[in-house]
């Protein structure tokens, strides 16, 4: 597994009706992610974080600037393209899951090929396979019945399910216990260590702790390097 290389410059989005109500949200000049790494975008509620990690996956349009991954710029790209290209390179984890209950989690998995209009019949011994290696039980008709951590286990497994090379994650720790937190955790880890890319908007200090880069945002933009460790 390969993953790619992110990059970005002069990134501003905002937010409001009208000039005067308009914020700002993100103002990044630049920024770059090293492929086959874990980056961390860290700092306190309000920050930009999972705003900005939503512009990184595409599922924002930016104001203004550039995104690319692989060198293929997503800024420029129509609705239509963007969902195409982060099917075929991308994996996003959600803080809140956004799984079905009432399905099972065999399923929830293989949600994922059904909105892509993909025959899941040739998925479904991959999608049992992730959650076997991630220690869910598949014989569970109904995804309520699991544990928080277990759940956010299956959503890990749906954004594997394609094998991207990019995956992004929301707060993937954040409503989780200790044990499930860590857990989740070591998971991330272990889906860098296997090549892709991966970019996680958290403050939680356990992932902090394994992360190859962190980047610290506050208000929106980058705080510098010294700032950051002093903090």
């Amino acid at each position: 597994m390969n993953g790619l290389a992110g990059e970005v410059g002069g990134l501003v989005y905002s937010v409001g009706a009208g000039p005067r109500e308009r914020q700002t949200i993100i103002d990044l000049p630049a920024l770059d992610v090293k492929p086959g790494e874990l980056t961390v975008l860290s700092g306190p509620s309000g920050s930009g974080k999972s705003t900005l990690l939503y512009l990184l996956a595409g599922l924002l349009v930016p104001d203004r600037g550039r995104i690319a991954w692989g060198g293929e710029a997503l800024t420029g790209m129509g609705e239509a393209r963007r969902d195409r290209w982060r099917r075929e390179n991308a994996g996003f984890i959600f803080q809140n899951f956004h799984l079905i209950e009432e399905l099972s989690p065999l399923d929830n998995v293989l949600m994922t090929g059904w909105f892509g209009g993909f025959s899941t019949r040739g998925l479904r011994s991959r999608a049992a396979a992730l959650l076997e290696r991630f220690g869910v039980p598949i014989e569970r008709r109904r995804t309520s019945l699991l544990s928080r951590g277990e759940q956010q286990r299956v959503a890990i497994a749906r954004a594997l399910l394609f094998d991207p090379s990019l995956v992004f994650a929301d707060e993937p720790t954040a409503s989780l216990d200790g044990a499930a937190g860590g857990l989740v955790t070591r998971t991330l880890r272990e889906i860098a260590d296997e090549g892709r890319t991966v970019v996680a908007a958290s403050h939680d200090p356990a992932l902090l702790s394994i992360a190859d880069r962190t980047v610290r945002l506050d208000h929106g933009r980058l705080v510098p390097a010294t700032q950051a460790e002093a903090a």
